[in-house]
């Protein structure tokens, strides 16, 4: 029979062990953990205080960049003077273009209204009588006469793809596919989509408004609706949509298949401007201008939106001037020697340059950004920093990034600044940070250290590592290995799920667990989970009572059998953990030291890195070891 470990009820407390950090693992001291209802979902931010170290206790003052204060500096007297900025993370440097593109977006959009009301006056007017104004009804006529069935159904479907439902529609999935799916989101990108079908739309409206034009007098094969003829406000949206697609292929696609495509978007609008004409909707101007109001449309905002144009809302080219100026102009903390390691295939250069203002407001405009790559994820360029100075280590990248960072500042009491720039980011989800890279740079700067705990992990064919989010092995190890790279970069987290699906065929594993030098557990499992926090992407929460903060690591036992199984494994993690234990779907325990050993080589992976299939993980708690820039605690 197996021996058995009582499991975590809702509202228990459970005395276990603490490892306190005494300069080697495994030597501990006893301590208590005491635990509320488990949570159902992320902590909160106003959650209990977070441990400090000893030697921050011993120096509160000058400890981490927010803790002292000096002077203010005397004002640089060059060039005119800054206004400081009203809040961190914010600076006329990051603001000073975006006022200004939004004006011109407006000046603009006015002028294109008039154009195309001036346009449209024009051809009801003076431009009646000429040519070709006056071709256009035979132009219809021979459309009407060239009918047939079958052309009758496929205009129907090419003019259904500017219809206002199909083109509102097509434009949210695709700007929330461009924010949501890759792995850094497009913004920039959404904006533009957006913004120029919008803008479209509005001088649509206006255009009807002031133009007043009947519709051809041929048999129309749509209903009539309440508008002018003048312009084609389906020509006009596909313009906007279709087209705007195509920019953003061409500018932001380097496949070889990306100029195909953009030539078929491009293709769209024509076809639904033909369509219109087919069903005696449009005259050939109407339909000309729903072309130019898209295409105006698109002009305008894409100049104003886009990277590498006019008017895009860029810094200016003394930028980072006028941040050390703000930050000079006020009183400062006291600055220690940072460095900022940086993965390149997950930072752009528009984000670096933006965590450089937020640096240089801040007084650290000389830290040196240095790279990873995919020989040194991060550690060795850690370890590089601290031998030559590093006082504060700032992390841009997603979560293998910042295992490897951590992994070298373990114990150390350097202060890491966390930024998220890649997929899961977990740990900045479970601590609640901004998952903006500006945002949770200037959160960090002006916080407070506060240690964290980490886990350390090793197994046959890797050596032991530190983890500052979950390991594990089975299910989930399966589907981050059958992820590629490409489809993270584009599907961004959904990609997980998908090769999550194809893992479901995967035979149940055979484990032995030893918790704490206890009985050893016999079990069988899809999925093990070893977690030093609960929540993962999509607010999902495996391990919901897992905290970063409370001197042990927590391991989850996931064993559905059947749709039911999955349905009850659901219910117990939207249940905050309620309905778990031995023999059911989802088990839990609490830990200072793991030993789990499979049946059979299992895949496993450690903060979402695979390192390889084995039969054996062995995890223990480092309580503390890691010190983070957080946000001060609200009091």
């Amino acid at each position: 029979m197996d021996a058995t470990i009582p499991t975590r009820e809702a509202g228990e407390t459970r005395e276990v062990g603490e490892t306190r950090e005494t300069g080697e693992v495994g030597e501990a001291e006893p301590a208590h953990r005491t635990r509320g209802p488990l949570r159902t979902s992320r902590p909160p931010r106003t959650r209990g205080p977070l441990r400090t170290t000893e030697a921050e206790a011993a120096e509160a003052d000058t400890t981490g960049p927010a803790q002292t204060t000096e002077p203010a500096q005397t004002a640089r007297t060059t060039g005119p003077a800054q206004t400081a900025p009203p809040r961190p993370g914010r600076s006329p440097a990051l603001s000073s273009g975006a006022a200004r593109a939004a004006a011109r977006v407006g000046a603009f959009a006015v002028c294109q209204a008039a154009l195309m009301v001036g346009a449209g006056l024009l051809l009801t007017g003076p431009a009646r009588g000429l040519w070709p104004v006056t071709a256009e009804v035979a132009a219809v006529e021979a459309l009407e006469d060239a009918r047939t069935g079958t052309l009758d159904a496929l205009s129907t479907v090419v003019s259904a793809l500017g219809d206002t439902t199909t083109v509102v529609g097509l434009t949210f999935l695709v700007c929330l596919a461009l924010v949501l799916a890759p792995r850094l989101p497009r913004w920039r990108e959404a904006v533009f989509l957006a913004t120029a079908v919008s803008l479209q739309a509005a001088v649509f409206v206006l255009i009807t408004a002031c133009v007043d034009r009947t519709r051809p007098d041929v048999e129309r094969l749509d209903a009539s609706p309440p508008t002018s003829s003048y312009t084609s406000g389906h020509t006009g949206a596909a313009t906007a949509l279709y087209a705007g697609l195509a920019v953003l292929v061409l500018s932001r696609v380097r496949a070889p298949w990306r100029k195909p495509v953009a030539a078929l978007l491009l293709l769209v609008p024509l076809l639904v401007g033909l369509a219109r004409l087919y069903r005696g909707m449009h005259h050939p101007t109407d339909v000309a201008g729903g072309l130019a109001n898209g295409a105006l449309s698109l002009f305008v905002v894409g100049r104003a939106v886009l990277d590498g144009h006019t008017w895009a809302a860029r810094p200016p080219a003394d930028a980072v001037d006028i941040a050390v100026d703000a930050a000079a102009r006020r009183s400062a903390p006291a600055r220690k020697h940072a460095t900022v390691i940086v993965n390149p295939t997950v930072t752009d250069t528009a984000t670096r340059e933006r965590l450089r203002l937020v640096l240089a407001q801040h007084g650290y405009g000389d830290a040196p950004f240095v790279e990873t790559t995919a020989q040194d994820p991060g550690g060795g360029r850690t370890a590089e920093a601290l031998r030559a100075g590093a006082e504060l280590v700032v992390v841009c990248g997603g979560d293998g990034t910042v295992r490897a960072v951590a992994d070298a500042l373990a114990g150390t009491g350097v202060p890491l600044v966390l930024v998220p720039c890649g997929t899961g980011n977990l740990l900045v989800r479970n601590l609640d940070l901004p998952l903006s890279p500006a945002e949770a740079l200037a959160a960090g700067l002006t916080g407070e250290p506060r240690a964290l705990d980490l886990g350390r992990i090793e197994g046959d064919g890797f050596p032991a590592v530190h983890f500052t989010a979950m390991a594990g092995a089975g299910l989930d190890a399966a589907m981050l290995e059958a992820t590629s790279d490409r489809a993270k970069s584009v599907l961004g987290w959904p990609a997980y799920v998908l090769a999550g699906v194809k893992g479901l065929r995967a035979p149940r594993m055979r484990l032995t667990v030893r918790l704490d030098g206890g009985p050893e557990l016999h079990r069988t499992a899809r999925m093990v989970l070893v977690a030093n926090v609960g929540a993962v992407q999509a607010g999902a929460a495996p391990v919901p009572a897992a905290r970063p903060d409370d001197g042990v690591l927590d391991l989850a036992v996931f064993d559905p059998r059947g749709a039911g199984g999955w349905l009850r494994a659901a219910g117990v993690l939207l249940g905050g953990g309620r309905g778990a234990g031995e023999g059911r779907a989802v088990e839990f325990h609490t830990f200072r030291r793991a030993e789990l050993s499979f049946t059979r080589p299992q895949p496993r992976e450690v903060d979402g890195d695979p390192v390889g299939p084995g039969l054996r993980l062995a995890a223990e708690v480092r309580p503390g070891a890691l010190t983070v820039m957080l946000p001060a605690r609200e009091r």
